[in-house]
């Protein structure tokens, strides 16, 4: 594609050049990420172009996988992007987040392993900045119910409430269920809160007639998993 002047604005270049009219007639696969977020800001500002926009936030950023959790304060050095194109680019980058979510859900509804939760659970949370406590509820079958937040926490801890997951458990007609957490640090190693909080949700699925099958920690493409190390009994 021939490079366009700065200065031009995309609604001048001929029509099989814009990004919006090459989606249309040959599919988003044909579209760099930058031309796809140029769809997504519409307008630039005075000396550059919406794809223009794009290009610098992409080479800010590298991939969209980084621009996924980030504070405004990551935005401000772009002129002309202000709160309203931010929300736009961040609901896409959800979207396509749970898409990817509800795709892998359904060929994961049985759970036989550890890596089955990662499977369906660590797209979503590899990245997070923030310590993230879910819980995943699961049929006598070991198929999900549901997977829902239990506690969001600090960076450093998350302080999920036992009697309250439980409680949950209970309502939802769940058989079993297996805790997920992540580590923002990377460092998957269980610290002794992580070891303590386990033996005290096991002990009370246990009286409640709750499984416990397992407590994974997450951290960046890795995990923990303690039924794995053999530290649920």
């Amino acid at each position: 594609m021939i490079e366009k002047n700065k200065s031009t604005g995309i609604k001048s270049w001929p029509s099989d050049d814009r990004p919006r009219e090459r989606l249309l007639k040959r599919g988003a696969g044909a579209l760099s990420n930058s031309e796809l977020l140029a769809i997504l800001l519409r307008t630039g500002v005075a000396g550059n172009s919406a794809i223009d926009l794009a290009r610098q936030i992409i080479e800010k950023f590298g991939t969209f996988r980084n621009m996924s959790h980030t504070d405004l304060r990551e935005w401000k050095e772009f002129k002309g992007l202000g709160p309203a194109k931010i929300a736009q680019i961040k609901a896409a980058l959800e979207i396509g987040r749970r898409f990817r979510e509800d795709e892998v859900l359904p060929l994961k509804q049985k759970i036989a392993s550890a890596g089955d939760v990662i499977g369906v659970i660590m797209p979503q949370m590899r990245d997070l900045k923030t310590e993230i406590f879910k819980v995943v509820y699961l049929n006598s079958n070991n198929r999900i119910i549901e997977i829902s937040d239990a506690a969001t926490g600090t960076v450093n801890q998350a302080m999920p409430i036992v009697r309250e997951i439980i409680h949950a458990a209970l309502q939802k007609f769940a058989a079993a269920i297996i805790c997920v957490h992540n580590h923002p640090s990377a460092n998957i190693a269980p610290s002794p809160e992580d070891k303590r909080f386990t033996g005290e949700l096991h002990a009370a699925g246990k009286l409640m007639g709750i499984k416990v099958l397992d407590h994974i920690i997450i951290g960046d493409g890795n995990y923990f998993s303690f039924a794995d190390e053999g530290l649920m009994a």
